[in-house]
Order: C-alpha cells, then sequence, then structure tokens
C-alpha cells in the first residue's frame, strides 16, 4: 500500500511590528521631535501653570515644615484674585529676587487692626463691619498690636508662626503683581503628602 505525501504551502515571511532604523540622521531627527514636543508641553507648565519650591525658615510652623518641598499653582491668580486664607507664594516687596510663603489676612480696600493680644480684626472698605479672623492655624504666642489700612491693590501677609515670622506687619502689604502662586500640592516628606495644604476659607 503506497501513502502519498503532499507538500504544505510556504508559509509567508512574519512582517516585523516595527522596523527600527539604521539611519543616524532618521534617528536624530526623531531625538529632536521628542525634545521640541516636550519643551513645547513642559516649558509652559513651568513657567506659567506650576513649579517647585522647597520652604526655608520656621515663619509658617506649624502649618509647613522646614524643608517641605511645594508644587505651587500659578494658573489661579492668573484667572483670579487671592483670597484671604490662601497660603500664598510672593515675590519679597523690598528684594523681589526673593520669594516668600505667607497667609493671606488683609484684602485689598481693607483696614487690618491687631489688638494687644494678638487678635486680628477685619476693618471692611466702608468702615462699618468689623470681623474677628477665626485662627486655628496659629498655634503659638501671637502678641503685638498694629492697624493698617490697604490701598486697592495691596494685601496684607502674616506667617502662621506670628512671633517669628517677618511679614507686612515689618515691612508693609504686598502689591498684586508681587504674587506668584498658592501652594497646590505638598510632595515631601511623603508623610505630610496633600493638597491645598494650609487653606483656610473665612
Amino acid at each position: 500500500m503506497s501513502e502519498e505525501f503532499t507538500t504544505p504551502p510556504p508559509v509567508p515571511p512574519v512582517e516585523p511590528a516595527v522596523e527600527k532604523s539604521h539611519s543616524f540622521r532618521e534617528e536624530a531627527l526623531e531625538t529632536f521631535r521628542f525634545l521640541l514636543i516636550a519643551l513645547v508641553i513642559v516649558v509652559p507648565i513651568r513657567i506659567f501653570i506650576a513649579q517647585p519650591f522647597i520652604v526655608s525658615g520656621a515663619s509658617m510652623d506649624p502649618t509647613f515644615k522646614d524643608k517641605q518641598y511645594l508644587i505651587v499653582d500659578e494658573l489661579s491668580y492668573h484667572l483670579n484674585d487671592p483670597v484671604r486664607g490662601d497660603v500664598a507664594i510672593f515675590k519679597y516687596p523690598k528684594n523681589p529676587k526673593q520669594y516668600f510663603i505667607k497667609r493671606v489676612i488683609g484684602l485689598p480696600g481693607e483696614t487690618v487692626l491687631i489688638d494687644n493680644d494678638g487678635n486680628v480684626l477685619i476693618k471692611d472698605k466702608d468702615g462699618e463691619n468689623i470681623i474677628e479672623l477665626e485662627e486655628s492655624y496659629v498655634m503659638y504666642e501671637k502678641g503685638g498690636s498694629l492697624e493698617r489700612t490697604l490701598l486697592m491693590d495691596e494685601y496684607f501677609m502674616m506667617g502662621d508662626n506670628r512671633s517669628g515670622s517677618f511679614d507686612s506687619r515689618s515691612w508693609g502689604p504686598v502689591g498684586r503683581d508681587l504674587f506668584v502662586g498658592k501652594a497646590f500640592l505638598r510632595l515631601f516628606p511623603l508623610s505630610s503628602i496633600d493638597i491645598l495644604p494650609g487653606q483656610f476659607r473665612q
């Protein structure tokens, strides 16, 4: 009994999913395109939307500790004005190359009153209503007294560590044009990660 064998059809070659280019010029061009796209995306974010800052000093204790790493939202203040209770980063009025982190206390046109016990009162633009701020974020001694009426583009800024903060009580209010952004994210140390850290509305 004879057996017949048939030859199977040839298997077509498998096409590679991606063909590697061996041209140095093509690889260089692709690298350039990647870098260009990265720059177009990253640079505007870095300049106009968010950038990192590291807290230096104890003026915002206990809300922010020395060396904590923050991501600062720079976009919000391009769209809206600072609000009382914001933890804001701004340029020091006496030296704009220096950056400070403080809390927004007094708004344009208001009068900031600090009594002998360090309690903060705010008189509105019309001088008719006075409110006392509820400042649960202030844990240490307050102290001092002051009265300051703000112009229509000025903000009164104070650190949460009132006895250890160099702020508007010493060098005056901050102009609207000096604001950089507000604390959006605390990344380091890992145990203190938080979104909108320290923000407080009244």
